[in-house]
């Protein structure tokens, strides 16, 4: 058996894709315009049974909220524990 090592000679271009959206949904900008009674989506779960949205109630600190679990309760969230 004889294994064919030529490549194709049908190459594909390289397209650069756009991805500024991507960094600023990580800045801190974003973390900034959290506001009181907005519903986030949670990165990590504090319980097994808890579920994976959180209410914001108030913020605490620059970057810390007092958020509302169902199924747990409340938790002092970090800006990067949610989404």
């Amino acid at each position: 058996m004889k294994i064919n090592t030529q490549r194709p000679n049908c190459a594909v271009p390289a397209v650069r894709q756009n991805l500024d959206w991507l960094s600023k949904a990580y800045s801190k900008n974003s973390a900034q315009q959290c506001q009181p009674d907005l519903w986030v989506k949670l990165l990590e779960l504090p319980s097994p049974y808890s579920s994976d949205e959180a209410l914001l109630l108030c913020q605490v600190s620059a970057d810390e909220w007092l958020a509302w679990v169902p199924n747990h309760g409340e938790v002092t969230l970090n800006t990067r524990q949610y989404s």
